[in-house]
């Protein structure tokens, strides 16, 4: 088994699927809010089912960046901020058997419903976790 982050990203422009533009979750009817969020639901559910659920958020669209700058310098700034083109709208940590698998997932989770009901197809960033050896203890 290996787990694999998901990163659920929310792109208001969906080019590459031929769909045009992906109004924004603030401009859907409170139903298919519901919906979309049922489905996010019925995805974990079943991957609990299986075995290979870990963890999952959605977030918030507001946030900071932080960064050292130096010794006695504030750390926190306001910016930059990812562009509403392009924002991680949640996530999803999942233990697998394979990369194939992880792409099912992912694929699966991407299928959610958007306005009208239809699959919004959005992107799904599929990263594996870096896997160390434990240090090994000798007496």
């Amino acid at each position: 088994m290996a787990k694999y982050l998901l990163l659920k990203h929310y792109r208001s422009s969906h080019e590459q699927t031929g769909k045009g533009q992906l109004p924004p979750m603030e401009t859907w009817t409170p139903q298919e809010v519901d919906d979309h969020i049922a489905f996010m639901d019925h995805v974990a559910d079943t991957l609990h089912e299986r075995g290979e659920f870990v963890s999952g958020q959605a977030l918030k669209p507001e946030g900071t960046f932080v960064r050292f700058d130096g010794e006695g310098k504030a750390p926190v700034t306001d910016g930059p901020f990812a562009e509403t083109k392009d924002l991680i709208a949640g996530w999803m940590i999942i233990d697998v058997d394979s990369e194939q698998r992880a792409h099912e997932a992912a694929a699966f989770l991407s299928s959610a419903p958007g306005p009208g009901g239809e699959p919004i197809q959005e992107w799904i960033e599929v990263r594996p976790f870096l896997e160390r050896e434990a240090p090994s203890v000798t007496d």
